[in-house]
C-alpha cells in the first residue's frame, strides 16, 4: 500500500464506518424491545423449554438487526467514493458496481431468512433462493474479473499442478457455497444465542485476516469487505445481548 492518499483513503472511510457502526448498535439495542410485541402480536414467537415458565419469546428478530444493517450501508454509500464526487475525478463504476450487487445480494439473503420464519419454507426453496441470490455477486464478479483459476494446495501440485481453471464450475461452486453457509448458520436456529454467536465468531475471524492483510497489495478488497463486516458484527452484537 502506498503512503500518503492512499493511508488517508484507508483510514477514513473505515474511521466513519465504525462511527455508524456504533450508531447501528445502540439504535439496534435499543429498537428491539420496541418491536418484540408486535412480533409476538404477529404469532412470530417461541417457548423457552430449558425454563419453568411459559414466556414467549419473540423469533425473527433478525430482520430488525437486517434491515439497520441495511439503513447503516445506504447511509454508508457515499464515503468511500466523496473524493471521486467532489473532486469530480474519474469514477469506479467498478468499484460502485460491487457494492451495490454486494447490498442487493444482502437483501435477497434478508428476505428469505424472513420468508422462512414466516411461511416455513421446504428445503427445496431453501436451496434454490441462496444461489439466485448470489447472482448480482457473480455476474458482477464476471464482468469485473472473470478469473476461475485456482492455487492447488502443494501436497496436490504434483499431480495437479500449480494451478487449476474450473473454467464455469467456478460459478457453480461459489453459488453452492451461498447455499452452504446460509443453511449451515440457519440449521442452528431456535438454540438461544448460538446462531448469532458463530455468525459473531466467523465475523471477527474475517476482521482480524482484513486488519492483517491491509498492509499487503489486496489492501483495497480487504478495506471493502471491513465496510459490510463492522456494521454487522455491531448489529448482531445488539442481537445477541437480548438472545444470551
Amino acid at each position: 500500500m502506498n503512503p500518503g492518499s492512499d493511508m488517508w483513503q484507508l483510514i477514513l472511510p473505515l474511521s466513519i464506518d465504525i462511527i455508524m457502526s456504533i450508531g447501528a448498535y445502540f439504535f439496534t439495542l435499543n429498537l428491539i424491545p420496541r418491536l418484540k410485541d408486535l412480533f409476538v402480536k404477529a404469532n412470530l414467537y417461541g417457548i423457552d423449554m430449558n425454563k419453568r415458565n411459559s414466556l414467549k419469546i419473540p423469533e425473527a428478530l433478525g430482520v430488525v438487526t437486517g434491515c439497520i444493517f441495511l439503513v447503516t450501508m445506504f447511509l454508508f454509500i457515499p464515503v468511500p467514493f466523496t473524493d471521486y464526487i467532489f473532486k469530480n475525478e474519474n469514477f469506479p463504476h467498478n468499484e460502485f458496481v460491487e457494492f451495490l450487487a454486494a447490498l442487493l445480494s444482502i437483501c435477497c439473503m434478508l428476505l428469505l431468512g424472513f420468508a422462512d420464519d414466516v411461511l416455513d419454507l421446504r428445503w427445496r426453496h431453501k436451496l434454490l433462493l441462496p444461489t439466485i441470490a448470489t447472482l448480482p455477486l457473480l455476474m458482477v464478479y464476471y464482468v469485473n474479473f472473470n478469473s476461475t483459476l485456482i492455487i492447488v494446495p502443494k501436497p496436490l501440485r504434483v499431480w495437479l499442478g500449480y494451478s487449476v481453471d474450473l473454467w464455469i464450475f467456478y460459478y457453480v461452486y461459489m453459488g453452492m457455497l451461498a447455499v452452504f453457509c446460509t443453511n449451515a448458520i440457519n440449521i442452528l436456529a431456535g438454540i438461544n444465542g448460538l446462531e448469532v454467536a458463530q455468525s459473531l465468531i466467523i465475523a471477527i475471524s474475517i476482521v482480524i485476516f482484513n486488519i492483517i492483510e491491509l498492509s499487503g497489495d489486496l489492501w483495497k478488497a480487504h478495506r471493502f469487505s471491513l465496510y459490510f463486516i463492522l456494521p454487522y458484527i455491531a448489529t448482531s452484537l445488539a442481537l445477541l445481548k437480548y438472545n444470551w
